[in-house]
C-alpha cells in the first residue's frame, strides 16, 4: 500500500510562485513514474507533468511548459512541482499520483491540495 500526501497549496497573486510537495509512504519502491494532475471546478482532470522515477526524465502539458518544473528526491520519496508565473487559469485542486508500470494507469493518488491564483 502506498500513501501520497500533498502539501504547499494556497492563495497567490498572478505572477507569483508556489512549490507543491508530495510525500510518499508505505511501499516506496518499484515505481515507474509519478505525476501531477489538476482539476479545476467544472472541468476534467488534466495531466500537468510527469517524471520517470528512475531516469528523472520529465514531460509537461503545453499549458505549463516553461513555467512549471517537476522534480523528485529519491531519498525522501518525495516529488515536487515548482510553479512560477502563475496565472488565474492555473487555479485548481492539484493531485500527485504514482504508477508501477509504463503501460498502466496511475495506481495511487493523493488527496489533493488547492491552488488559487488571484488576478
Amino acid at each position: 500500500q502506498v500513501q501520497l500526501v500533498e502539501s504547499g497549496g494556497g492563495l497567490v497573486q498572478a505572477g507569483g510562485s508556489l512549490r507543491l510537495s508530495c510525500a510518499a509512504s508505505g511501499r516506496t519502491f518499484g515505481w515507474y513514474a509519478m505525476a501531477w494532475f489538476r482539476q479545476a471546478s467544472g472541468k476534467e482532470r488534466e495531466l500537468v507533468a510527469t517524471i520517470n522515477w528512475g531516469s528523472s526524465s520529465t514531460a509537461y502539458a503545453d499549458s505549463v511548459k516553461d513555467r512549471f518544473t517537476i522534480s523528485r528526491d529519491k531519498n525522501k520519496f518525495t516529488v515536487y512541482l515548482q510553479m512560477n508565473s502563475l496565472k488565474p487559469e492555473d487555479t485548481a485542486v492539484y493531485y500527485c499520483a504514482a504508477k508501477n508500470n509504463a503501460w498502466s494507469t496511475y495506481d495511487y493518488w493523493g488527496q489533493g491540495t488547492q491552488v488559487t491564483v488571484s488576478s
